[in-house]
């Protein structure tokens, strides 16, 4: 091996294990401080081993929060924002893609500048629509008003456009309804760029934290951010409580990542299409 190529491997392997180690450690303490009292969190220097109050905190996150119920509210809301927006970007995406319609260019830009729109701007408007269609303190509250979500669309859209036209049209030519030919011709090909939308709806739900906090006054209706939002006092605030809160919600995050991995970047990549 050449000198430059080990140069080269030894700093891109550095480089490797340097953002390893920033992505781990946080995790491994975030874990190991969840089984700690909150006085033992802040000892110098920090625990780095496994204490014994993880019952203690499960235990004080339960009588406060009701956590069980809370982690079920987010379950169930992410679920169902990930199937119903999944399936509004998904069939959006398409037919921006595939159908030619006048003015289609211009609505997909306008679409765009979603992206761009700072979410406090939305958040006046959509309050009161909610509160007008007595909304407030329900699961549509919280999932109808982000399901054509921008990016999700601009991801299927991006990654439909690599379908071949010719495919499309002899399938209609040998009868194939446009539904059936959604559902049995277009989709298939799709399974990696449906995993790549399917945990970034699943993500971007579960962590949301604002709009669930506006729109949702009930306790027993808190998602787990707004939920451990509320465990931080004036005077005194449970840590330890907090943490180990966090260290139970980053678990479907791990699992929904683990399932779909396979798929998630090669999804991303055929996003990345150009027609």
């Amino acid at each position: 091996m050449r000198p430059a190529q080990r140069r080269h491997g030894i700093l891109l392997t550095s480089s490797l294990a340097i953002t390893l180690a920033a992505v781990v450690i946080p995790l491994y303490w975030l874990v190991i401080a969840s089984t700690h009292s909150s006085h033992e969190i802040f000892n110098s220097p920090p625990p780095l081993l496994p204490g014994g109050h993880l019952a203690e905190n499960l235990d004080t996150l339960q009588r406060t929060a009701s956590f069980g119920r809370v982690v079920l509210n987010s379950t169930l809301i992410a679920a169902i924002y990930t199937l119903c927006a999944g399936a509004v970007c998904t069939l959006a995406g398409y037919g921006f893609a595939k159908y030619r319609f006048r003015g289609r260019e211009a609505l997909f830009g306008l679409l765009m500048l979603g992206l761009v729109i700072p979410v406090q701007v939305t958040l006046i408007p959509l309050f009161k629509l909610m509160a007008q269609l007595e909304w407030l303190n329900t699961y549509q509250a919280v999932v109808m008003p982000n399901l054509a979500l921008p990016f999700g669309i601009f991801l299927m859209r991006q990654s439909m456009a690599a379908l071949p036209d010719e495919l499309l049209d002899s399938a209609r030519m040998d009868g194939c309804g446009e539904l059936r030919l959604f559902w049995k011709v277009v989709l298939p090909p799709m399974r990696p760029a449906l995993a790549a939308l399917a945990i970034f709806l699943f993500l971007y739900q579960w962590n949301d934290f604002i709009w669930p906090l506006i729109v949702l006054r009930d306790s027993q209706s808190f998602t787990i951010p707004v939920a451990l939002a509320a465990l931080q006092g004036l005077n005194n605030t449970d840590y330890g409580a907090i943490l180990t809160g966090t260290a139970v919600a980053a678990v479907p995050m791990a699992v929904v990542f683990l399932v779909l991995q396979r798929h998630f970047v090669s999804g991303l990549l055929a996003g990345a299409v150009k027609e």
